[in-house]
Parts: structure tokens; C-alpha cells; sequence
């Protein structure tokens, strides 16, 4: 039985394959070696896939110029439909999709007050994150 040490030894000897072979490119490994340990605990440390599509949606709220002036704004204030569409320089319609889309995915919420619907950022996580965005394009437009 060979001992633990000399195993983990061998289990580290870096392997060449053919593919990383090539002309060495920036960035990239020049030879194929997998930390096992590592790897397993990042794995084991990665959310659920569910969790993971979840974050995805709304990272991609996130992307859209539109959807992420309507965050910034319900981020300051609660406001109806009315004032979000305005802010925007878009139809009500428009507006009104948009904000479906974000309750969709649990970003905001509304409430009606006689025929004004009230939208409200409701995901501290986003609100997190646009005070971070906000603060990193102050920070790099600064001279």
C-alpha cells in the first residue's frame, strides 16, 4: 500500500497534453494540472442550479439600459407607473411591460391607490448592488 504522501505526489505531476502544447497564449495554463482539493470544495461551495438561473435573470435585468433606469429610480422612491413612464420618455405600455417583467422576477412590488399603481423596489440585494455601480462609474469618471 503505497503511502499518502507519494500518492498525493503523483496526483500532482503536472501532465502535458497535446492541447496545451500550443504556442503559449496569455492567460491560459501551459500545462493540464487539477487540483482535486480545490476543486471539489469550490464545487461543493457553488449555489444550486435553481439558485444559479435565478441570479442569471436577474443579472440580466441588470443588462438591460431600460429595466436598470427603472431600478436606479425605484431605488430613490416608490413611484406610479405614471412617473416611471415619464422618467423613461416611454408609453405607459412600455413602462407597464418592463415593470411586469422585474415582478416577475421578485425585483419589485406594487400596490394601487385608487387608479395609480405604486411600484417599489423590493430586492435589497439589487438595491446593493446599483449603490456599488453607482459608486464604481463616480469613481472612474473622477479626474
Amino acid at each position: 500500500m503505497q503511502s499518502t504522501a507519494r500518492r498525493d505526489a503523483r496526483a500532482r505531476t503536472p501532465v502535458v497534453t497535446d492541447d496545451c502544447a500550443r504556442t503559449p497564449a496569455e492567460g491560459v495554463c501551459q500545462t493540464r494540472y487539477v487540483d482535486e482539493a480545490r476543486v471539489a470544495a469550490a464545487e461543493a461551495s457553488l449555489p444550486s442550479p435553481e439558485a444559479l438561473a435565478r441570479a442569471a435573470d436577474t443579472s440580466g435585468a441588470l443588462a438591460d439600459p431600460t429595466r436598470l433606469r427603472l431600478l436606479y429610480a425605484l431605488a430613490r422612491t416608490e413611484l406610479c407607473v405614471c412617473d416611471l413612464a415619464r422618467i423613461l420618455g416611454r408609453s405607459m405600455g412600455a413602462t407597464s411591460h418592463q415593470l411586469q417583467m422585474l415582478r416577475r422576477m421578485g425585483l419589485v412590488t406594487y400596490r394601487m391607490e385608487g387608479k395609480l399603481a405604486y411600484y417599489t423596489l423590493t430586492s435589497e440585494w439589487v438595491r446593493s448592488l446599483l449603490d456599488d455601480a453607482r459608486g464604481r462609474t463616480e469613481r472612474e469618471k473622477a479626474p
